[in-house]
């Protein structure tokens, strides 16, 4: 982002973890559902089961706010859209 005249701001998710509300918001803005930006390798996911709740939105985002370690990273937000950071490419995009 820097390469291309933007400062980000950073958010340190686990100092600053989101709400239930923010992860809905950026769910909508990635529209995207929260089983997909989770990491489903991470520890916190396999030890509390969380494979039961994929399909539960609501139950899925709650978890995420309560074990944030699981939420895919890093996300990026311009105004009212996001992007997955991975690839960079799709940073590109969005701030094209």
């Amino acid at each position: 982002m820097r390469d291309n005249g933007v400062e980000p701001t950073i958010i340190d998710y686990l100092k600053n973890v989101p709400t239930v509300k923010d992860l809905e918001t950026l769910s909508a803005k990635l529209k995207m559902r929260p089983s997909e930006f989770i990491r489903k390798g991470e520890s916190d996911f396999k030890e509390n089961n969380l494979k039961e709740i994929l399909n539960d939105d609501s139950n899925l985002f709650k978890a995420m706010s309560q074990f944030p370690k699981i939420i895919e990273r890093p996300i990026v937000v311009k105004g009212e859209k996001a992007v997955m950071g991975r690839p960079p490419e799709n940073v590109l995009d969005l701030l094209g």
